[in-house]
């Protein structure tokens, strides 16, 4: 912790200039807008505001929000307002460091003394938004990544937050922060004619993990998650005991060892394009690139890197505070997740290093803006994924691909019955293309195995919770209606209950229609009347074997919409 500074008057704080740190530093803290938080004596230094001017009103009026994330290392806000035509420009930036992770990665439990210094910092953090006169839960989204996410007392954690600020805060998995970083990442990379169709690899060195992202062309070739964070590597070698020259051997073989884990899912067959994000990465771009603003991708020779980084392990974390004007917090990450970049780098022998100015709040505020809802960019991607994944357990895609289809249709013309938003569309659509992959293991209760496999694999851009579902929906094509005693879905709240019922009827209707796999019934028209759902099939003359399979799968629809089906042939 920096010594604390003396506290000056809440006016003169209001208006006195903003004071840089020295050095190099100055510019680079006015550049990644992140500054230490108002703090009274318990929590160190108080900082001066640096506010931006506001965005002029707009016919439908600018919108101020907030984004908190709450790392294994710092705590931070950003206060933003949204326009009229959807633009997101950031107001104001504010950290705090904590401990979380030093708790979390070494005990698997967040301490006390960590949990009520984090919600010290976010009671002033509410401070700070009702003054910016953001109270509505709509406008704050607060999120909390490795550290609070892997303890087995989070909900203890989110549970004292909520009781004394009223924030809501979600721990969100490595599916999430991915989708957040693709979002991001793809339109830096799009602008470039050098990336927009070569392979890219973003690589994000965190506290606690390395998020991995392969993309080429906008689409997503494979996304992954590793346990190498340069909090946890740090903990590792504390235990250790070593010190000295053997303490940077020992930290190169520890990451060495998990970068051959992160080549193996990697295929170098073309041009590679390493790009790092991160607050490390961003902390060595402005030191070697004074003139980067963060808007665009920067170009880092990985020769200067690795001079660079040579030079912060052989300082030591006090030197690197004295020299930088780096807060403790950041120069004790800083060697760790800078090795990685650069043993990246030369693994990849990439000459140059592409870093981003992106960070999680960016993308934070822009799913704000867009009321959180999928693009169609990025449901495409988990399309993708979810047909990569029915590729290889080998089913049947012709089939797959028409049984999604009529269930995207049985959706939207049913909307006014399920009542479901969106993301359920896409939700259902995934587990049709993967209903079958269970035969993969075995014919015999191959639903069961679709549970399994779906369940145990990774869909980039779905959440656990969300491939859950997907799991279930799949699990139910056939067979058994769901239970309150069956894997996973006695373990579901009530909302997810229903819409996996609801899904998985409309998939088994779905089925029925294409029970020949023949791929003959395109288009359908459902229309309900009074004591049944009807379902048209145009152009179709004999329907005679759906309307077969229609009666024994139609159980579960009649079941959870009180109504049966009839097919009708034509129009």
């Amino acid at each position: 912790m920096t010594p604390p500074r003396p506290t000056p008057s809440k006016a003169a704080a209001k208006n006195a200039p903003h004071l840089p740190a020295p050095g190099a530093a100055a510019t680079d803290r006015q550049r990644s807008r992140d500054r230490q938080l108002l703090a009274d004596q318990s929590l160190g230094n108080e900082v001066v505001p640096e506010v931006s001017t506001p965005l002029q009103p707009t016919a439908k009026g600018p919108r101020t929000v907030a984004v908190i994330d709450i790392g294994a290392t710092s705590i931070r806000m950003a206060v933003a307002e949204i326009n009229g035509a959807g633009e997101v420009r950031t107001l104001e930036s504010f950290l705090q460091p904590v401990e979380l992770g030093r708790d979390s990665f070494e005990t698997r439990r967040l301490s006390r003394r960590g949990i009520e210094r984090a919600t010290t910092i976010l009671k002033r953090f509410r401070r700070v938004l009702q003054e910016y006169g953001v109270t509505s839960a709509e406008d704050i989204r607060v999120v909390a990544t490795s550290a609070v996410r892997e303890a087995t007392n989070r909900m203890a954690f989110i549970d004292r937050v909520y009781v004394a600020t009223g924030l809501d805060v979600e721990p969100i998995d490595e599916a999430e922060v991915n989708r957040i970083t693709y979002m991001g990442i793809t339109p830096q990379l799009m602008a470039r004619r050098e990336t927009a169709e070569s392979k890219s690899v973003v690589v994000e060195v965190g506290g606690g993990s390395t998020e991995l992202l392969v993309l080429r062309g906008g689409n997503v070739l494979h996304s992954d998650s590793f346990r190498l964070g340069s909090l946890r590597l740090l903990q590792t070698l504390d235990a250790s005991g070593v010190r000295g020259r053997r303490w940077r051997q020992l930290l190169e073989t520890h990451i060495r060892r998990i970068l051959v884990r992160i080549a193996d899912t990697i295929v170098t067959d073309t041009t590679l394009h390493l790009v790092a994000i991160g607050g490390d990465i961003r902390f060595a771009a402005h030191r070697l690139l004074p003139d980067w603003d963060e808007k665009t991708l920067a170009r880092l020779s990985t020769k200067k890197l690795e001079a660079f980084t040579a030079d912060i392990l052989a300082m030591g974390e006090d030197a690197v505070v004295q020299r930088f004007g780096a807060t403790f917090v950041e120069a004790e990450t800083l060697a760790p997740a800078l090795l990685s970049y650069t043993l990246l780098a030369q693994h990849f022998e990439c000459q140059h290093v592409l870093v981003s100015g992106i960070n999680l709040r960016d993308g934070l505020l822009k799913d704000i803006e867009s009321g959180s809802s999928w693009t169609s960019q990025f449901r495409q991607q988990i399309i993708r994924s979810a047909l990569s994944l029915g590729r290889k357990y080998q089913v049947d895609e012709t089939h797959a691909r028409a049984v999604a289809e009529l269930s995207r249709r049985l959706f939207e013309q049913l909307a006014e019955e399920h009542r479901l938003d969106a993301r359920y569309e896409v939700l259902l659509y995934v587990a049709a293309l993967l209903h079958e992959v269970g035969m993969y293991v075995n014919v015999r209760s191959n639903h069961k195995h679709s549970l399994y496999l779906i369940r145990h694999s990774e869909l980039f851009g779905l959440s656990r919770q969300e491939l859950l579902l997907v799991a279930l929906v799949a699990r139910y094509h056939r067979r058994a209606s769901p239970q309150s005693n069956h894997e996973g879905y006695g373990s579901l709240g009530r909302s997810d209950r229903v819409a996996v019922a609801k899904m998985a009827s409309l998939l088994r209707l779905a089925i029925a229609l294409n029970d020949t796999r023949s791929g003959r019934i395109r288009e359908i028209r459902c229309h309900r009347e009074p004591k049944r759902l009807v379902i048209a099939v145009p152009g179709v003359d004999d329907v005679s074997l759906e309307q077969m399979a229609m009666r024994a799968h139609s159980a579960l629809f009649h079941d959870v919409f009180g109504m049966p089906v009839l097919l009708r042939p034509g129009d």
